[in-house]
């Protein structure tokens, strides 16, 4: 769904936030859930970037929904913010960033593709071992306005 550039982009975009000896401290992960407006089911993979300036990270990802006639691709590039709540092993995560979705049509064969741009906010609780939970709220263009997943991040060493 997404064009070869956009691929392209994306990929340059993550080899350059990443610094040279901090590598092996960051992670992928995968996402799935619903969304509300439009209603939907939705998938993902994303990189997260290793703790920049103390508890901050790069988020870059894409995923895709299907629900309500429409196949939307979303690229989101969130900057996150993650505090720990006690020795619980669980933290907070908030932030947000822009969005890029492509809209198609599905129930009509050749639909013409529509490309929109908004933002969303992250809020969310993750754990040490991987697992995580959150609520996006989202604006503009085709953007979902509420999106509720959970997931699994791995990270690499």
């Amino acid at each position: 769904m997404v064009s070869r550039s956009g691929r392209c982009a994306l990929v340059a975009f993550v080899l350059l936030c990443v610094p040279a000896g901090a590598r092996a401290q960051s992670s992928i992960g995968f996402t799935g859930g619903a969304s509300i407006d439009p209603e939907q089911v939705y998938g993902g993979v994303y990189w997260q970037s290793p703790d920049l300036g103390g508890r901050f990270k790069i988020r870059p990802g894409i995923d895709g929904g299907a629900g309500e006639g429409l196949w939307l691709a979303s690229i989101n590039i969130d900057l996150l913010v993650a505090f720990l709540l006690g020795q619980s092993g669980w933290s907070l995560v908030q932030g947000g960033g822009p969005t890029i979705v492509i809209a198609t049509l599905r129930d009509i064969a050749d639909s013409p593709r529509e490309l929109a741009a908004g933002a969303s906010y992250v809020l969310g609780f993750a754990n040490r071992n991987g697992f995580y939970t959150e609520f996006r709220v989202g604006g503009g263009g085709y953007v979902p306005n509420l999106k509720m997943g959970a997931g699994w991040t791995i990270g690499f060493k």
